[in-house]
């Protein structure tokens, strides 16, 4: 079974009883590595309970990410990522987390694929030695863009003496004409 889903079928995973999952499309048993393959495939897929047709896909996504972080793939999700996640839970903010958690995902995969691509035209072509040097000095003039530029500094450090040395000058000359210096 498959529903028609914004233009594309999606595929129909039926969750039993003994915890089970089942293609409607393809009449067979899938098990959740089956599963996260549909994932990796972007194919479209919606688990449904046999019983109640309650929508489980959500729980099975948590159950596939949860063994992968489990299995030692290294972890995407650190503890103190997961701490803050659930602090967002009830909170007046949690509609708008989620909003961004998606955005920023889709803006970080957006520019993952350009890097990629870029990363392949320069393979055989670039020394790696080369790119860092590229990395470094866009480092270093983000750098200086953020801090004086020498001239600056020498311009404040030069007006600051001018200004300790015309104080400097005031108090001698209030001493010598008998003034008391001021505090």
């Amino acid at each position: 079974m498959t529903i028609k889903h914004k233009g594309s079928s999606v595929r129909i995973l039926r969750k039993y009883t003994n915890r089970r999952l089942y293609d409607t499309s393809r009449s067979c048993y899938v098990t959740l590595e089956d599963v996260k393959e549909l994932v990796l495939n972007s194919e479209p897929f919606q688990v449904l309970d046999s019983k109640s047709g309650q929508d489980l896909t959500r729980n099975i996504l948590m159950q596939i990410i949860s063994e992968q972080e489990a299995e030692g793939h290294g972890t995407l999700l650190t503890n103190q990522v997961l701490q803050q996640l659930i602090r967002f839970y009830g909170d007046s903010m949690q509609g708008m987390m989620s909003q961004y958690l998606e955005q920023s995902i889709a803006a970080f995969l957006e520019h993952q694929d350009l890097i990629r691509d870029q990363m392949q035209n320069m393979i055989g072509a670039a020394n790696p030695l080369t790119m860092m040097n590229r990395i470094a000095d866009q480092n270093l003039a983000m750098w200086k863009m953020f801090s004086p530029t020498a001239s600056e500094a020498a311009k404040s450090a030069a007006s600051a003496t001018d200004s300790v040395s015309v104080a400097d000058e005031a108090d001698g000359s209030s001493q010598r004409a008998g003034k008391p210096k001021p505090s």
